[in-house]
């Protein structure tokens, strides 16, 4: 208990960068709102003494200590000179280890930072979002060409959420607002059919998200944006423009982004499917 004590400092000790008992630590944080409660991180710890001085640090300043240390020798010693000294000390990753060891009947490796190891996997997830933003709302047309999907509708169909979704997917996806006084890129006509995505929306549902949008603007909800018939206007052109490409299309009414980028998904895996058999 910290009794009158409205604030605690907490030491989050890593020989990586901490991320994991910082988080861990938030969380836990996060639960007691009456207190003021600090972090400070101590990345990258790989020797006795730098835990020397946090050690003595956390003496002075009656510190608590969340580590993550997986080298076993900066570990040990970290709950000696803890207990030692009478510091609260968590060790996070302990529990987990020693559970895992005992079930796989295998040593763990005591390689810091293997987390955060960077793989094929991961630099294709930070590419397909990069290429999302890049390519969000019809920027640049020339990414057209280079998605592995492309969004088509007009606004408010969630075409950039959907896109972000699908992004960390690890799929490239481009987007392209369809409005009637401007023409779509030529570069849309020129994707095969099955690379391109339409959505469309009831007229109704749309009117009450454009509504809403406009009064978190601060704008009058009669702009030309929210009218009626304006988005029945908009949709029978985003509609002759979907034709004309023949591809897909999906009614995002009352649909989550989750679920509408499932039926994405799906799509594009029947066409892989149909294009290995070939």
């Amino acid at each position: 208990m910290l009794g009158n004590q409205q604030g605690q400092l907490i030491y989050v000790v890593s020989d990586s960068i901490g991320e994991t008992a910082e988080l861990v630590v938030r969380a836990g944080a996060s639960q007691f709102d009456r207190f003021s409660i600090d972090v400070l991180k101590y990345p990258y710890i790989e020797d006795k003494e730098s835990i020397d001085e946090i050690i003595a640090s956390a003496r002075e300043s009656k510190a608590m200590i969340v580590f993550t240390l997986v080298i076993p020798e900066l570990n040990a010693y970290i709950i000696e000179q803890a207990a030692k000294y009478g510091i609260p000390a968590i060790d996070v990753m302990g529990p987990v280890m020693h559970t895992l060891q005992n079930m796989l009947q295998e040593a763990p490796t005591g390689k810091p930072g293997l987390v955060r190891r960077l793989d094929e996997e991961y630099f294709r997830k930070v590419d397909a979002i990069e290429f999302a933003v890049k390519y969000d709302d019809g920027r640049d047309p020339r990414g057209l060409l280079r998605a592995d999907v492309v969004l088509i509708g007009v606004s408010r169909t969630s075409k950039t959420p959907l896109s972000m979704y699908l992004a960390n997917k690890r799929l490239k996806v481009a987007n392209v607002p369809l409005v009637p006084e401007v023409d779509p890129p030529q570069e849309l006509f020129e994707l095969p059919p099955e690379r391109c995505i339409g959505l469309t929306i009831n007229p109704e549902q749309l009117n009450g998200i454009r509504t809403e949008r406009l009064k978190a603007l601060g704008l009058t909800a009669q702009a030309n944006y929210a009218n009626l018939d304006r988005i029945t206007e908009e949709l029978a052109y985003s509609k002759r423009i979907i034709e004309r490409l023949g591809c897909p299309v999906i009614d995002v009414s009352n649909k989550a982004v989750e679920e509408t980028a499932n039926i994405i998904l799906e799509i594009i895996r029947k066409n892989n499917m149909r294009r290995d058999k070939k």
